[in-house]
């Protein structure tokens, strides 16, 4: 069995690459005072930096689950998803309402990436 962990921290790994799939952690904003829209934006910027660091990119996105703070926010946070995603390119996507590790936090997303061929 071939699995490479990547950036672990001794709790979690930031990346997990096993066969042609790589599976990022759970994505939020550090420095979380903005509005949904904002977090958002940068959420989405990290995941396409790391699954360009580890060999995929958003257009290989397989799934994506999202996390709310507030489900009342999914509106704002589908007008950035929405002007992210490429068309032909819209990954299986769920979204919930959660409590989030940080009272500051709004959204997190986690991501299953196909490889690059």
């Amino acid at each position: 069995m071939n699995i490479k962990r990547y950036e672990g921290t001794g709790r979690m790994s930031r990346a997990v690459v096993h066969h042609d799939t790589v599976y990022l952690c759970g994505q939020t904003c550090g420095e979380a005072n903005t509005d949904v829209k904002e977090q958002t934006k940068v959420v989405l910027e990290k995941i396409e930096k790391l699954l360009n660091q580890y060999g995929s990119d958003k257009n290989h996105i397989l799934s994506t689950t999202i996390y709310l703070k507030n489900i009342e926010d999914f509106s704002e946070m589908n007008e950035v998803w929405d002007n992210w995603v490429e068309a032909g390119f819209e990954p299986a996507r769920a979204c919930v309402e959660a409590r989030m590790a940080r009272e500051d936090l709004l959204v997190e997303m986690t991501v299953v990436a196909a490889l690059k061929a």
